[in-house]
């Protein structure tokens, strides 16, 4: 079964209002990033997954992809777990992240 992750159905399932303008932002990511069919089913197991850790996966307001992120003013070891959920979701689907700065955020670059 093959299930497409549309701009609304990702806007919806990510808490942002669905208008032109957040339509426009989310195709364009999913423009931007390699791969993104392939493993968009799988964003909303991570969604799940960075809950416990304060986690979201939210747009980028710089830059054409979907950032994860965690409160940078959280506990360390609410923020080990954020970065150990991120990593082995990263790993187990072959993804491509890119660190952002010291923050415990990250942007979905796309599949390797």
């Amino acid at each position: 079964m093959h299930i497409q992750m549309t701009p609304q159905a990702l806007l919806t399932q990510f808490n942002y209002p669905i208008n032109e303008q957040t339509i426009a932002q989310m195709s364009k990511i999913i423009e931007n990033t390699v791969g993104f069919e392939d493993f968009s089913k799988h964003l909303l197991s991570l969604k799940d997954a960075l809950i416990p850790s304060d986690g979201v996966i939210a747009l980028s307001n710089s830059q054409n992809y979907l950032k994860i992120k965690c409160d940078e003013n959280s506990a360390h070891s609410t923020i080990d777990a954020f970065n150990e959920v991120v990593h082995h979701w990263a790993n187990k689907y072959k993804i491509t992240l890119q660190k952002v700065g010291a923050k415990p955020t990250y942007y979905i670059i796309g599949q390797k």
